[in-house]
């Protein structure tokens, strides 16, 4: 098995959430929001060439976060809960709460010297202000206006 195989492998098994939840999320987020009925995992992995076992680990967390609903059954799979003009992707970051800020991996370099502990309070500063403010930026847009920026790169595709 090559080493970028191990990764998927280790990706598919993982439970624990990671960083590239949150874009499989705003992209099943996405395709919910264009589909009238309930969308089984099996149907949404189609859409995202995605792994069926992780995205319902993605969409589980979803659903408990009041995401999205599930249904069991024949006409069962997952829909959105809220309207797509109500959530936005601050809503869907904060569902999954995947750990630390992306640039946390800074205070890694610092070491238990005077100087490292120095610089990991600065770090520190730096990375929480990070996550506020990409916060703020995912509260201004919503799963509905993510879905149209997609369809007007579509209409401006098909015009060139």
């Amino acid at each position: 098995m090559s080493q970028s195989d191990h990764q998927i492998e280790r990706e598919r098994c993982s439970s624990a959430p990671n960083h590239k939840w949150f874009g499989l999320s705003l992209q099943a987020l996405v395709v919910l929001s264009r589909k009238p009925n309930a969308c089984t995992s099996a149907e949404l992995a189609g859409h995202l060439k995605s792994e069926a076992t992780m995205l319902r680990r993605v969409l589980a967390k979803l659903a408990r976060e009041q995401l999205l609903e599930t249904r069991e059954g024949r006409d069962g799979g997952y829909r959105l809960k809220r309207t797509p003009e109500s959530i936005t992707l601050a809503d869907v970051y904060l569902a999954l709460r995947v750990g630390e800020p992306l640039c946390s991996g800074m205070l890694d370099t610092t070491g238990i010297h005077d100087f490292g502990q120095e610089m990991r309070v600065a770090f520190m500063e730096i990375t929480d202000e990070v996550e506020q403010r990409t916060i703020e930026v995912l509260k201004q847009v919503t799963i509905a206006q993510l879905s149209e920026r997609i369809c007007t790169l579509k209409r401006m595709e098909r015009n060139n």
